[in-house]
């Protein structure tokens, strides 16, 4: 099974429910909305797509369908910007 976890330490704020985190050794600004935030905070830890999503499904009022496609999807773009990488 995959698991991801953040890349390493960055800065980070939150403003009116979204996230912005700097990455100053790539010079790169990723916005996150409230939801992306807080998968974001989920991966100071080890995580698998599976358990975000049970995370999300416990955690978030039942607003918030999600499915492990969208999560999928979420964590590829994370990587792209080097901000996640894969754990074994």
């Amino acid at each position: 099974m995959t698991h991801y976890i953040q890349k390493e330490k960055f800065d980070i704020t939150q403003l009116d429910g979204e996230w912005i985190i700097l990455n100053a050794n790539d010079f790169t600004v990723t916005k996150l909305n409230e939801m992306g935030g807080y998968c974001w905070s989920l991966l100071k830890e080890k995580q698998s797509v599976a358990s975000i999503v049970q995370s999300i499904k416990e955690d978030c009022d039942n607003e918030h369908s999600v499915e492990s496609s969208d999560i999928e999807h979420f964590l590829k773009e994370l990587i792209e910007c080097g901000l996640v990488v894969h754990e074994v």
